[in-house]
């Protein structure tokens, strides 16, 4: 499994260690990702994703888990973030249709 935020995209950067003599080595830096199910009120259900802080924050700024993915265009959207809003909108439409 990848070290990428389901929602940001945000992943691993890399730099350099720098010691008192300023010795310079590789290191990464990796973002804190989270396991985390958030509830999506159109589904009914948890949708569990593995996300940044960051993102999680941005999620809940935004009003929750459906919100954010519908007001959020599909081209900046990572493909596990796609196919959870195809599924809110396949639900919403079947909902729609019955009113």
């Amino acid at each position: 499994m990848s070290r990428r935020c389901q929602i940001t995209g945000k992943g691993v950067l890399t730099g350099n260690n720098v010691s008192h003599a300023n010795n310079k080595s590789r290191r990464r830096f990796l973002p804190n990702l989270q396991e985390t199910s958030l509830l999506s009120d159109i589904l009914g259900t948890a949708v569990p994703l593995r996300m940044t802080t960051n993102g999680l924050r941005t999620v809940e700024h935004n009003g929750g888990l459906d919100s954010f993915l519908l007001s959020t265009p599909n081209r900046k959207l990572t493909p596990e973030a796609m196919t959870v809003k195809r599924r809110i909108l396949r639900v919403q439409e079947k909902k729609a249709a019955v009113a």
